[in-house]
Formats: C-alpha cells, structure tokens, sequence
C-alpha cells in the first residue's frame, strides 16, 4: 500500500465542520466593510520578490527569515506574498487606481511566512486586509479604527479585545529618536537579549517590540520617541486621539508599539486580546505615507490595517460561538421514491431560498436513514415513503425539538417550514 502524504507543516486544512464559523466570520466582515463604502480589490498568491524586499525592508524578520522565494523556469525570483500591503499598492499604481484619486480598497486570502507554528500562528495563513489612499488627515485614521471596532462589537467581541495605540513620528523624527535610542541600548548592550543585540546596528526600533523578559526591563528606562516628535506628527497625533474620543472608542497608549514593517510612519495601532495568551494581536495596522513612492508611484498618504482569521476564530471559538448547521432540512426516501424526493427537495430549494436541504442518497432502512438525518444537524426529517407519495403527503419530524410529528400536504409543507425556519435561517 502507498504511503499516506501528509500536509505540510503549518499550513492546515480547513475542515466541513469548521467551515460555517469561517463563512459566518467572513460575511460579517464584507457587511462592515460594505456600510463603510470599501470596495474589493484580488491580488496575486505570487509577486515579484523585490516588491517585498523593497516594500517591507531588507533588514526586517519577513524579509531575512520567513519568506517563501523560488526561481521560476525563466530565472525570475518570485515569492508567496508574505503580507497583503505591499501587493496591494502595486495593483494600484499598476492600474491606475491612485491617479488623482482617493481609494478605499479591502481584501482577503492566504498569506505565507516560515514561522515557527502555534496555535493563532501557521506557515499559511489568512488575513482580512484594508488599505486607503489619497487621504491624509487623521480622519481616515480614525475611520479604519471605527470600522474595526463595529466590527468587533457585530462578532460579540467587543469586552474581549483593547486598542493600543502609537505614533512613530515622521521620518526626521524617527532618525532623531533613533540616535538616542542607539546609545542608550549601546549603554546597557551586555543585558540585551541576542536578537536585540543584532537588531541594534541594523534596524533598532524593532528592539521595542522585545518579549525578552531582561530586554523589557531594560526598556523602561529607554528615551521615548513621543519626546522626539515634531509639530506636525504630535499635532496628527492629538487630533486622532481626539477624534477617537469623540466617537467613544477606548484606547491605551503603547510607547514601544512599533510593528514589524518598516514603511509605517505616524499612526500605528493594534487591537490585542488576552485570551489568546502569547498570540494576542488580532488585528494591526497604521500610516505608510511613503510606501507608494518607495515603490515607484508619486508621494502618496495611506493607512490600512491587517486582521488575522485564524486568530479571529479561535477568539470566537472560545467564547462560543453557536451557528446553525448548514442543514436544516433532511428528505429521507422510503422504498421507492427516490425520483420523487429529490424533486421535492428541488420545488423546497425554489421556495426557500437559503436554506440547507439534504436529499438522502444510497438507500438504506428506516432506522439508517433517521440516523443519517440526526447527524446531519437538521432541525427536521421529511420522511417520504411509497404511502405519502400516493396520498401527495409528507411526514415532518423535528428533530432539536419535543414536538409532534406531522403530516402535511406537500403543496403546504414549504409555507410550513418557512415559518419555523425564518430564525436563524
């Protein structure tokens, strides 16, 4: 017998009886997003590796450890997109979208990094992704915040989840901050832990995001880039905190809030959840006002943000989250009559539009086919037998509930169950 193959390492399967939350999950999201005016934009699985060297920074993890690059058979290095930001700006410099105009642009599908796995953590992941143009106030910074905090509120996960915020200051900013920041790590260089220690030549505000208990300590006595910001970006800055005031939404200040991508700049934000222990991000974001030109486009402000599924699901798993089945009706087929059940499964799939209907298929008893009825998760069995098809009836059975079995005339049996179905259905 040949040997099984089994999946790769980090890249899951997505099982029939997860699927529904995924689904569920998903819809809210294109709901919010719809009320909100974002429109979808699809991109490639595959890009061109130098649109991430280029676009996320050669110094950063993605870039030195995680991705996944290959030669083509014409010699072009290609990479599985690692993040959704970066081809998204490409599409639409490439098509034109950013000519003069502003852009609220939204996405989903796959990511890959080689990352160590864990749970909330895979080699394949999914994310949720939003991207604008063209805006430059921090009205539009706020707006993305809005639009994630509706949308936990619509998940139920409102009480489950915190905004933290920062700023990272414009680039002269950054380059001042960096100075000071550098020598005093320089000071304190033997208490660092060893990925800070290469993070320090080469890209040192990565070591504020250190989980390194001694590294941490180390940090609290670190300058803090709000004292190195100029007007413009602390003026951005208080207005946005202003305006997130205004509109209700809770934050807490994180000063060493950092991201891992080079091109942001200003905003940056993370919503965080406890209940995930260490994987405890579920959706990030900021401004990158300089990434389209960085890529070959014209100076242009942006601010997007990225939501992990896995991350997300897991959230809701946790508290919960009960779905309906994807069946709510199980036609069984008694003797027969198996022409006349699956024509009575398509006149109810025309009436009630929506709605999971499973037709038995492969024979079987009384007892095997109830069987096959209960585990499908249907609310009701309509059993059709030689006997009902004659007299033009149809047995309905429910199955979650203690009421009575009935016997109805397959012309009303649709208006019946649409007006026990119309909840949750």
């Amino acid at each position: 017998m040949s040997k099984k193959i089994a999946s790769v390492r980090g890249m899951n399967d997505v099982l029939p009886e997860q699927t529904p939350l995924w689904q569920w999950l998903e819809q809210r999201a294109r709901t919010v997003l719809a009320a909100y005016g974002y429109r979808e934009i699809r991109m490639p699985i595959v890009e061109r590796t130098e649109l991430f060297a280029r676009g996320i920074g050669e110094v950063t993890d993605i870039v030195e450890k995680e991705m996944y690059t290959f030669e083509d058979r014409s010699g072009d290095s290609l990479t599985l997109r690692p993040e959704g930001t970066a081809g998204c700006v490409r599409a639409a410099e490439e098509h034109g979208l950013l000519y003069n105009q502003t852009q609220r642009l939204w996405y989903t599908g796959p990511m890959f990094r080689h990352e160590r796995p864990q749970a909330g953590r895979y080699r394949q992941f999914h994310q949720i992704g939003v991207e604008t143009f063209g805006m430059e106030g921090p009205d539009i910074d706020a707006e993305v915040i809005l639009l994630t905090a509706r949308l936990w509120k619509d998940l139920g996960l409102a009480d489950q989840v915190t905004l933290e915020l920062n700023t990272l200051g414009d680039p002269d900013d950054r380059a001042r901050y960096r100075d000071a920041l550098v020598a005093f790590l320089r000071e304190h260089r033997e208490r660092l832990d060893e990925d800070s220690k290469n993070r320090l030549e080469r890209n040192p505000l990565r070591v504020l995001d250190s989980k390194d208990p001694g590294t941490r300590e180390v940090l609290q006595d670190a300058p803090r880039l709000a004292d190195h910001l100029g007007d413009a970006a602390r003026d951005h800055f208080e207005q946005l905190k202003a305006l997130l005031e205004a509109a209700g939404v809770d934050y807490v200040i994180n000063p060493n809030l950092v991201r891992g991508l080079d091109y942001y700049g200003r905003t940056v934000f993370e919503w965080t959840t406890d209940a995930l222990g260490a994987q405890g991000t579920v959706c990030a974001g900021g401004r990158y006002d300089g990434l389209v030109q960085q890529l070959g486009g014209k100076p242009t402000p942006a601010v997007g943000f990225g939501m992990g599924l896995e991350r997300l699901v897991l959230l809701l798993e946790k508290q919960g989250q009960e779905l309906p089945g994807p069946v709510a009706i199980y036609i069984t087929a008694m003797g027969e009559v198996q022409a006349q059940a699956l024509t009575l499964a398509e006149r109810l799939r025309d009436a009630l539009p929506g709605v999971g209907i499973q037709c038995h298929c492969g024979g079987g008893g009384f007892k095997s086919q109830m069987k096959k009825a209960d585990r499908s998760g249907a609310r009701y069995a309509l059993i059709l037998g030689e006997d009902e098809v004659a007299a033009g009836q149809v047995a309905v059975k429910p199955l979650r509930e203690q009421d009575e079995q009935q016997q109805l005339n397959q012309n009303e049996v649709a208006d019946w169950l649409a007006a026990r179905l119309h909840e949750g259905y």
